[in-house]
């Protein structure tokens, strides 16, 4: 079956289970809306969200974590999407300087009582200077005020909440600063916006999120200033992120091997084939494990190699998605098929913040940086 049965026995048969089972069965509805509350529920039960989060501020497995959400992205991409916001909402949560947040949140959320999601792809966006930041705060007595729209949020409900980031409004000449927060959706000032149909994933509950004179009280605050904790947490966020890719890299290979008895006399003739591509995906997960032995690794070189092993998972998710299209034939074309939905998911898994784009700008910035004068 490939990489996810490295797992450690008890998550990884507790994960297979659920996959497998009601997972598989409603994953063509997850990919056309359906929000599958209780099976995310039941992964974060089995220890899905919570293998990563050591005691304290410490790291847990983060290896265990990526094969977790490999596992169920290997069966449906969307929830395997919405296993890592989970994941990295919990991470927020861990490191957060909020004792409210660590003592009373996170032992909800890493069980899967409580669900949540992640609102930094603009953040990341704004660091690397490719947009501006679009929440805004102002400090009040008790708290914060925030302004503004965040037009992609994944994993949200009513009932739901984000780890998301403002710029702070400060004084003339005063240098800026950002506020990290948990946003809850069920706040007054807050308004979840339905979003453009998209072409695949459309059960993560994916909103846009509205803020109007949205008050954060102060035990909501994960960090200000925001940027060491980012700096600290970077690595983690992406790293995580690759369980994602690398698991609907897996599963296109599975449907690969599928169809080699029926279709194999005609197959070889194409490139990719499942074996070549099985072996790439095998030294990426031992290039992964590496380097999530070290999630708090700080250097330019370790964030180098994390940013290049995200960006490499993104490229042979679209590669293996699209030779398991054309390893399945017309029956890979039909829009019921496992084959069709994962195409759509190697895509996301490309374009998802951080994109590839995103992915090779600052891995240029990066090593123009660290070459000598």
């Amino acid at each position: 079956m490939g990489a996810p049965e490295q797992l450690p026995l008890p998550l990884v048969e507790a994960v297979r289970v659920i996959a497998q089972g009601p997972l598989a069965d409603a994953a063509e509805a997850i990919d056309r809306g359906s929000y599958p509350r209780h099976i995310l529920q039941a992964l974060g039960a089995a220890g899905a969200f919570s293998a990563h989060l050591g005691p304290g501020m410490a790291a847990g497995d983060f290896a265990a974590a990526i094969r977790a959400s490999a596992a169920v992205s290997q069966v449906c991409g969307a929830t395997g999407f919405m296993v890592w916001c989970q994941q990295v909402c919990g991470f927020y949560l861990q490191q957060a300087a909020s004792p409210t947040l660590q003592r009373e949140l996170l032992p909800l959320h890493a069980t899967g009582a409580r669900l949540g999601g992640t609102g930094m792809s603009n953040p990341m966006k704004a660091y690397a200077g490719i947009e501006p930041l679009l929440l805004k705060a102002r400090r009040v007595d008790g708290g914060w005020c925030i302004n503004g729209t965040l037009p992609w949020v994944s994993n949200l409900g009513p009932d739901h909440y984000a780890g998301v980031l403002a710029g702070v409004d400060g004084e003339a000449g005063a240098a800026p600063t950002e506020v990290m927060f948990l946003l809850r959706c069920d706040a007054p000032g807050v308004e979840l916006r339905t979003c453009p149909s998209f072409s695949a994933m459309e059960g993560t509950n994916t909103w846009a999120l509205r803020c109007t004179d949205l008050f954060v009280p102060d035990a909501d605050v994960i960090a200000h200033p925001a940027k060491p904790l980012i700096g600290r947490i970077r690595a983690g966020f992406i790293l995580l992120q690759c369980g994602f890719g690398l698991g609907v890299t897996q599963g296109a290979i599975d449907a690969m091997w599928q169809v080699e008895p029926a279709l194999g006399h005609v197959n070889c003739f194409l490139e990719d084939r499942p074996d070549s591509l099985q072996t790439e995906l095998d030294a990426l997960w031992a290039r992964v494990e590496t380097l999530a032995a070290t999630p708090f690794d700080t250097s330019t070189d370790y964030f180098i190699n994390v940013l290049d092993a995200r960006a490499h998972a993104s490229e042979l998710a679209l590669r293996a998605a699209q030779s398991s299209l054309l390893h399945s034939g017309a029956r890979g074309y039909l829009l019921s098929n496992g084959v069709q939905r994962r195409v759509r998911e190697s895509h996301f898994v490309a374009i998802v913040s951080p994109a590839i784009k995103h992915l090779r700008k600052e891995i240029a910035r990066l090593s123009a940086a660290e070459m000598p004068a």
